[in-house]
């Protein structure tokens, strides 16, 4: 390192004179000897700097310090030295393939039909009710229990007893009942003209309308459900016994319909009434497609327990888990053309 002019502006500064080691001398002659005690430092610094570090191992010369110690040397035993355990090697697995798949059962059309006809059908059913609590046979002898189950002058029972009335608290609400059945029959009768023109346009007829073997079905699917029978035949969207009675509810709320207007419009109908038997053959048809819907109902809400949630819920989602081996709902669509 050299001396600079910028170096020797920072080192030309007089000491003091009480910490000046030497005689009073000029201040020419202080000034000299400033500026070489000042070269003679920085020289000696750079000496320092360009000196190698003395290593751990030996001390620096004319240090005086501890003596260096050198590492204990490893003690040697007679164990036994175990290897590490090698690394498990991870062995490739197969590829997985899937076993279910998502299939669209039903059609949002057929979803909404089918949950807006379940409480309109369950309110003209009670409605009706409290229309026949009000009806009695000719000669008033059983007031509110007009049809029966039975054989000639025997009767079984009468429908309904007492209690059933006073449960449904029926007795005297028949203008109410009136009022509700015909409004919701307008209901009923759209939903499933509706119900009728969607299956035909879109092709999902097929799946409904039995065929030749149909009828075997149903007793090979009915014998199964009472245990009868291990076999179960094959089946794409409904079997057998689900596509008779499916269709068969279709006629049996044409009926309820055609039976409905005889009743309640006998005279302008009158040729209505007339091929349905007369009036009182007529209400005795509507009474008994009124325990067919209610005998359906049972039917299929126990069937439906039985078959589990993933039946339940493609009726709410549209979509059915199904082993991949299945045959598929889709693909048979799009077969239609």
């Amino acid at each position: 390192m050299g001396l600079s002019p910028a170096n020797l502006e920072a080192i030309v500064v007089a000491p003091s004179n009480e910490n000046w080691p030497c005689q009073r001398v000029s201040e020419g002659e202080m000034l000299i000897a400033d500026i070489r005690g000042a070269g003679a430092q920085v020289m000696m610094e750079e000496e320092t700097n360009n000196q190698p570090m003395p290593s751990l191992s030996q001390p620096a010369p004319g240090a005086e310090g501890p003596a260096f110690v050198p590492p204990p040397e490893p003690t040697t035993t007679d164990e036994p030295v175990v290897a590490a355990p090698p690394l498990p090697v991870e062995t490739p697995r197969p590829p997985v393939s899937a076993g279910i798949r998502l299939d669209k059962k039903h059609p949002l059309a057929i979803r909404w039909m089918h949950w807006i006809n379940f409480p309109v059908l369950f309110t003209m059913i009670w409605s009706g009710l409290l229309i026949y609590w009000n009806d009695s046979d000719n000669a008033y002898k059983h007031p509110h229990a007009v049809y029966r189950l039975g054989i000639g002058p025997f009767t079984l029972v009468r429908f309904f007893p007492h209690w059933f009335w006073q449960a449904m608290n029926a007795p005297y609400h028949v203008t109410e009942g009136l009022g509700f059945h015909f409004f919701f029959a307008w209901i009923f009768a759209i939903n499933g003209f509706l119900y009728v023109l969607f299956t035909i346009f879109s092709g999902e007829w097929r799946f409904v309308v039995p065929n030749r073997k149909s009828l075997i079905q149903a007793i090979q699917v009915t014998l199964k459900d009472l245990h009868l029978s291990n076999y179960l035949p094959p089946q794409t969207k409904y079997n057998g016994a689900q596509k008779i009675a499916y269709t068969s509810v279709i006629f049996m709320g044409l009926g309820s319909l055609i039976t409905g207007l005889a009743i309640y419009k006998p005279t302008q109908l009158h040729w209505v009434t007339t091929l349905l038997g007369g009036y009182e053959m007529a209400r005795w048809e509507h009474f008994l497609l009124t325990l067919g819907f209610c005998g359906f109902f049972l039917i299929h809400v126990t069937q439906v327990v039985l078959a589990g949630w993933n039946n339940f819920r493609s009726m709410v989602s549209g979509l059915e888990v199904k082993p991949i081996q299945e045959p598929s709902l889709e693909a048979e669509r799009k077969s239609w053309g």
